[in-house]
């Protein structure tokens, strides 16, 4: 058992991931068994037209520790990881995808460092995709970096842990590619600190990657613009209320003269 983890909420967003997701549910609860006393599994179906829920179905009636949320229709990844961290309620939430390329033994090197750090992002080593993704993921780093100072080796890294009530006590607004982005954002404004680390990347068991599609880029870009100007104008709000409050808790100095003439 891992000493410094009282408990852990794994969320794994599954999209069209029939080749895949069993493989990736029995080896997480394996893994995790080994490891915790208190855990669960939280999957969330994104409206896959495969048979993903009905997999997902089947092996949560046999693993009481897992839980399965459906959405009716595709709603986007963002969404899927959305509903899934709404869902968690253990000590801590970890996040990865179902496609099996992570491996969850990865996540092992990573509780010794809670406590230290409140959060520990994974980025991947050697990426297992194609030169137009690793170019896609480059711009797209470089641009969050630049509109909302978040700058980590690997923003869209799909292996991440964080501090359970982080999601319990600040609301996700984007449903898109933007999550990632968003959750960083608001995780450093907060105050919490993390720090990173390497792991696998390994080839896709099935299914098709659906995050260069046109659709899913044009979203990820109006996201991006949308909320750029939202949480700036929330900054820039906040710094008001902050100096006001400031300039409110400045004791009064009463005039020399308004102090002479009380003596008289």
């Amino acid at each position: 058992m891992k000493k410094n983890i009282a408990s852990l909420s794994v969320v794994l967003p599954a999209h069209n991931e029939e080749e895949a997701i069993a493989h990736t549910v029995h080896e997480v609860i394996d893994t995790l068994t080994a490891w915790l006393q208190d855990f669960e599994v939280i999957v969330v179906d994104d409206g896959s037209r495969d048979c993903t829920g009905a997999i997902l179905d089947t092996i949560a009636g046999a693993q009481p520790g897992l839980r399965v949320i459906h959405h009716a229709v595709n709603q986007g990844y963002g969404a899927a990881l959305v509903s899934g961290f709404e869902a968690v309620t253990k000590d801590l939430a970890f996040f990865m995808d179902s496609d099996g390329q992570f491996d969850i033994h990865d996540l092992e090197q990573f509780f010794p460092l809670i406590g230290e750090y409140d959060a520990v992002l994974g980025f991947r080593v050697n990426r297992q995709d194609t030169h137009m993704r690793k170019v896609n993921a480059w711009g797209w780093k470089i641009l969050v970096g630049m509109v909302f100072g978040v700058y980590v080796r690997d923003v869209d890294c799909a292996f991440k842990l964080y501090p359970g009530d982080f999601f319990r006590e600040h609301k996700l607004e984007t449903r898109g590619a933007m999550i990632n982005t968003e959750i960083l954002y608001k995780f450093t404004r907060a105050g919490y600190t993390y720090t990173q680390v390497g792991v696998r990347h390994l080839p896709r068991r099935g299914g098709k990657a659906t995050g260069a599609k046109p659709a899913a880029i044009l979203r990820a870009f109006r996201e991006l613009i949308y909320y750029a100007m939202k949480w700036h104008r929330e900054e820039k709000r906040e710094e008001r209320t902050k100096e006001r409050l400031t300039r409110n808790k400045r004791p009064s100095v009463e005039p020399a003269g308004a102090r002479k003439m009380g003596k008289q």
